[in-house]
């Protein structure tokens, strides 16, 4: 690295200094009110009940969550390459930003203003929009993130953001559930509350134009897409602990293969005839949501403090021992016990898996790791709702919940012995 290029890094990384606070501000008001709004559709039981109300189908479920998965699948590369050569990316992430969000617009229209069937056919267009730009907007969305945080300060910010943003879903989910569903609010009470989430995520995309990102030193020269499809070989062999933590993350992306099916598989046990009141929502939805919110600060403090790596191995675990705890729940409370370890290991699995991305290699390739192991995740939380809804054809849920079991231990076993900390490695 030349004089000049270390002086230009240094006004960079002064940049960031500067605009520090303020970028933490608005990062952290934007997830409360985005990751509001984004948590009743991300939540185990709302978009899994609506799409089972209006199908009672197993199969339509898992159909359902994996067309959306699989949108976010086949465009995280695209957005990266949309990226990658740019100085400056708020402004695509926030024409995508409003693309992705007025596809919850268009299912809580849809539920609102058309028959089941349709509906039904709606909603799995929808979600699977809904994915292609969530897909994109979270390369570019972390990609952002990582230029305006430094490293050393990510764990705070989405440990904070997600506390807070837990705390306020949790609320709404409640509500929700209890008044919207139960009362069937505006003639359909899932619908109302997609209405409601497009309208905080909206409020949360429009504090991003008060970021201000800074340019860095190097980017990429522009690729064709194609191009840098053939070069992903080539990244992936460069760094393989990286290779193996995205061997890992996939591997516990497909044990949401049970994922869909918790709170169906919880009315089924407190009601014989496996009706889901709006109450058994609501409470199932606000402990997954409160707990999620209650450990999101701890995950983050043990990203800071002892690295990303290690949250990922006890997450993942509170996560196994959770889908572990529904064979011996029977009632409310036990179910609602382990919809809050649920919440706590799904959500620290999210934080620390997010942020391990981005401390492997070089910042100019960041987007494209981001991008691929994004694809890999998502590819997987596909195929794996999908693969639970055929298996549920045939055998009944426990199976399900055994193969989540397996494919999440088969995780941690590669993150403890082939995965080492990449905490202290130096980057560009």
């Amino acid at each position: 690295m030349t004089a000049q290029d270390v002086t230009a890094e240094e006004k960079y990384q002064a940049e960031v200094r500067t605009n520090l606070k303020r970028n933490f501000i608005v990062h952290w008001i934007h997830g409360l009110l985005g990751q509001t709004g984004f948590r009743l559709l991300h939540a185990p039981t709302f978009v899994p009940a609506y799409i089972f109300l209006l199908s009672d189908s197993y199969l339509a479920v898992g159909l359902a969550l994996a067309v959306q998965h699989l949108g976010a699948a086949v465009s995280s590369i695209f957005g990266a390459t949309l990226i990658e050569h740019r100085k400056r990316v708020l402004p695509v992430g926030l024409i995508v930003g409003t693309l992705m969000r007025l596809q919850v617009l268009g299912l809580a229209l849809s539920g609102l203003l058309l028959g089941p069937e349709w509906a039904l056919i709606a909603a799995m267009v929808f979600l699977c929009l809904f994915g292609l730009f969530n897909g994109m907007q979270a390369v570019m969305f972390n990609y952002l993130l990582s230029k305006v945080i430094p490293v050393d300060l990510r764990g705070r910010l989405t440990g904070l953001r997600n506390f807070s943003a837990g705390l306020t879903s949790a609320a709404v989910a409640y509500y929700g559930g209890q008044y919207f569903i139960e009362t069937n609010a505006l003639g359909n009470g899932y619908a109302s509350t997609f209405l409601v989430s497009f309208i905080l995520t909206s409020l949360g995309l429009t504090t991003l134009f008060l970021v201000i990102e800074p340019e860095p030193p190097e980017v990429r020269t522009p690729s064709r897409l194609g191009n840098r499809i053939k070069e992903l070989p080539a990244l992936l062999r460069e760094d393989k602990a990286f290779t193996r933590f995205f061997i890992a993350r996939s591997a516990a992306a497909l044990g949401t293969i049970a994922v869909p099916f918790y709170v169906i598989y919880a009315g089924q046990r407190l009601d014989p005839t496996g009706h889901l009141s709006g109450s058994t929502i609501a409470v199932l939805s606000l402990t997954f949501l409160l707990c999620q919110t209650a450990t999101n600060l701890f995950w983050g403090v043990v990203a800071d403090k002892a690295g990303n790596r290690l949250g990922y191995i006890l997450s993942v675990s509170t996560w196994v021992l959770a889908t572990l705890g529904l064979f011996a729940a029977t009632g409310m409370w036990s179910f609602a016990l382990v919809f809050a370890a649920l919440g706590a290991g799904l959500g620290g699995f999210q934080i620390t898996s997010q942020n391990l991305v981005m401390e492997f290699g070089p910042r100019h390739d960041l987007p494209m790791r981001i991008a691929v192991s994004n694809t890999g995740l998502s590819l997987m939380m596909a195929l794996g709702p999908l693969l639970g809804g055929l298996v549920s054809l045939g055998y009944d849920l426990s199976l399900i919940f055994m193969l989540a079991i397996l494919f999440k231990s088969v995780s941690i076993a590669i993150m403890v012995l082939f995965v080492d900390e990449p905490r202290h490695r130096p980057t560009t």
